[in-house]
């Protein structure tokens, strides 16, 4: 709606502009044309005429650009277009240029814990030299131990950018019990670039050896794999037109460097996206909400600042859902704190203001909303997600 808003007052001002560069090259054309014939009317004339016949082709000039009225047409065409113009910019000033301090809440922050995600977030994104100026600034010398593990990682990646796989695979064979556990593949996946790798200089025999020392341990989970990997060897020095070509694609190296990260930043601790990236973007998307809630709120802004729980839904994109919701069948609320989600004896699930409703406090037994089992409060398990 704010876009539409903005398009059609941009639209409006762009046509006006139109309009008003169009009157205003009317009115040049007109004044010209008067003063061509005036120069004219003064060539036509003899010396011999006297200075009055100039002075009346003069103001004959004079009257008729009155009558054109260019001060007043430009003047009309142009108040128009600034007017336009003004209405933009108070709404580009409603819609984009908020005061976004209105939304903000005093909370007690950790500055250490808010430090350290700054840090990590530098040190994420490979600005090593920013992050340890920030971590000396900050006073924060224990975050040092956050530099070193991705100081690796971004080594790693400078690596195969080079079709460099050695600080990888390193990486990986010191992990593999870890990486296993998790379910990865990207073991795997680094043994079987580095051997087509092998292979395309077409030299089968230390293919081959290296299949034996380091594919063969992953034959009981990537046999079929394996096998593919196996019969590339019939096709050495062609592999470009045999039944395997999918494999050289350079597909698999562009994947590389961003599954290696989601695995190194699991065994870390770490998600693959910087904690401090996804809180900037979902406050984004969810700022024009809380400043809508906060003009509503204006004669109350103690409550606003006291509130646990935001009054409205704040609609963010599925990237941000990093837990299960559950919403209560019968009252419709979501769980919270003080209302959390109640597993019954039947494996039916209510909010527990339901449940005390339903058992008035729990004063006697009550039916559950979905089956016709009977249970009391005692029974009811309080769940957490």
């Amino acid at each position: 709606m704010e876009l539409s808003t903005i398009r059609d007052a941009f639209d409006h001002v762009a046509k006006k502009q139109k309009l008003c560069s169009s009157k205003t090259e009317e009115i040049i054309d007109q004044i010209s044309q008067e003063i061509k014939k005036t120069v004219a009317d003064l060539d036509s004339l003899s010396y011999s005429i006297s200075p009055d016949n100039y002075k009346s082709i003069l103001t004959g000039l004079s009257v008729r650009l009155s009558e054109i009225g260019v001060l007043n047409h430009l003047d009309v065409s142009q108040k128009e277009l600034n007017a336009g113009m003004s209405n933009c910019l108070k709404l580009l000033e409603k819609y984009f240029i908020p005061d976004i301090s209105k939304a903000y809440r005093i909370v007690d922050y950790d500055m250490h814990t808010v430090n350290q995600i700054v840090a990590c977030h530098f040190y994420q994104q490979g600005l090593f030299d920013l992050g340890d100026c920030f971590i000396n600034e900050a006073r924060e010398p224990e975050a040092n131990t956050l530099r070193s593990p991705f100081l690796e990682l971004y080594q790693m990646l400078e690596a195969i950018r080079s079709r460099n796989l050695e600080p990888a695979l390193k990486w990986a064979a010191t992990n593999r019990d870890r990486l296993l556990q998790s379910g990865s593949t990207v073991e795997m996946k680094l043994h079987q670039l580095q051997y087509m790798e092998i292979l395309q200089k077409k030299d089968k025999g230390d293919a081959l050896k290296y299949a034996r020392n380091f594919l063969a341990p992953f034959a009981s989970l990537h046999m079929a794999e394996i096998q593919k990997l196996m019969s590339c060897l019939l096709w050495a020095g062609r592999l470009d037109c045999s039944p395997y070509v999918e494999l050289l694609s350079p597909t698999h190296w562009k994947e590389l460097p961003g599954e290696l990260t989601r695995q190194f930043c699991s065994l870390l601790g770490h998600s693959t996206g910087s904690p401090l990236s996804v809180v900037i973007e979902a406050g984004a998307q969810g700022l024009p909400t809380l400043l809508k809630l906060v003009h509503v709120m204006a004669a109350r802004t103690r409550e606003w600042q006291e509130m646990k729980q935001m009054p409205v839904p704040v609609e963010l994109g599925r990237e941000f859902q990093f837990h299960s919701i559950f919403v209560c069948p019968v009252l419709r609320e979501q769980g919270s704190e003080e209302n959390p989600p109640m597993l019954m004896p039947c494996g039916h699930m209510l909010g527990k203001e339901s449940i005390l409703k339903l058992s008035k406090n729990g004063s006697r037994l009550f039916k559950c909303s979905y089956c016709p089992l009977e249970t009391s409060v005692d029974l009811c398990m309080p769940l957490h997600f």
